[in-house]
């Protein structure tokens, strides 16, 4: 089968000009190397197409896929996920990875909340911060999470991101706003125990491959990506709570072929979904669902394949 791989890798925005902050999400080329080597292993014919404007050009001269490995964050707009996505359904190529629809909705964590609230999957009671005054509406109760509406991989996210009263709040949403040019928001802090739940496959059909419990430390609110990640496979009770959202959570949203969901516990002891990962990382070694299949006895050019295998079958 011959493959396109699509992809923003950070050292050409970082070549822009990008800080580093700002690539946060693009991918190394290990991770590319990864891929390659993977599917090349499985008999593939691999070609690295790059981001989306060297999609959009190679359509236009009428190059094609049977298939294309999406792995490509986007830049720019609410909808940069969903982007190289919708142009492959416009070519009627298929793709591995969630939808347009499953893309821009799990980016946007305000609508990721309502809908999953909506369908009486738990979450943390939350509000969202359009401009400063906003704050003054806020009535949750302390301490409170603050976070960029429409970012991942953390950014936006520090100790400071937990406030303890008005002043504070007020005081990093108008750095998150500033920062970011985008709402904010914010949510009664979870306290408990965090999780990621990882899945290969589409909708009720996925299979869920276990649940990693993060080992944070005492009021360790973030995690950088600069090393093995720190979890370990858990199925203790309330893991077993834990698996039971994420799975409703992942077919509600109709998720596809790979990726996660993440879950902390509130100080009352009730699970509440985070945010839901569709595009998840892929980084060897490092990144959650990689770690979570080497955990699971899964090898990485596997849970590659399994990718494509769910894939392909989401688009027959």
């Amino acid at each position: 089968m011959r493959i396109g791989i699509v992809y923003d890798l950070r050292d050409d925005y970082l070549g822009m000009g990008f800080s580093e902050e700002d690539v946060a999400e693009l991918d190394y080329l290990e991770t590319i190397d990864a891929i390659h080597d993977a599917l090349t292993c499985a008999g593939h014919h691999i070609e690295r197409v790059g981001n989306i404007y060297r999609l959009a050009q190679q359509l236009v001269e009428g190059n094609t896929w049977d298939l294309v490995f999406n792995v490509a964050e986007g830049m720019y707009g609410t909808g940069r996920e969903a982007q190289v996505p919708a142009l492959l359904d416009a070519w009627k190529i298929p793709y591995t990875f969630s939808d347009p629809f499953a893309n821009t909705v799990t980016l946007n964590k305000e609508m990721t909340k309502r809908i999953l609230r909506d369908m009486g999957i738990p979450t943390a009671e939350f509000a969202v911060v359009r401009s400063v005054t906003d704050v003054n509406r806020i009535e949750l109760e302390y301490p409170l999470m603050t976070k960029p509406l429409r970012e991942g991989t953390s950014k936006g996210v520090s100790p400071e991101s937990k406030v303890i009263d008005k002043a504070a709040l007020k005081n990093r949403c108008e750095y998150l706003l500033n920062r970011f040019n985008q709402p904010v928001l914010v949510e009664t802090f979870l306290p408990g125990r965090e999780f990621t739940v990882g899945f290969l496959g589409t909708g009720a059909t996925a299979e869920c491959i276990g649940v990693m419990e993060k080992l944070l430390g005492d009021e360790l609110v973030y995690y950088k990506y600069d090393g093995a990640f720190p979890g370990r496979l858990v199925d203790d009770g309330q893991a077993l709570k834990v698996r039971a959202i994420a799975q409703k959570t992942w077919e509600v949203l109709e998720c596809r072929d790979g990726g996660r969901v993440d879950i902390r516990y509130d100080a009352r002891g009730a699970p509440m979904v985070m945010e839901v990962n569709v595009l998840p990382g892929l980084r060897p070694e490092v990144s959650e669902l990689p770690v979570m299949c080497e955990l699971a006895g899964i090898q990485y050019g596997a849970m590659i394949n399994r990718i494509v295998e769910s894939a392909i079958s989401s688009h027959l």
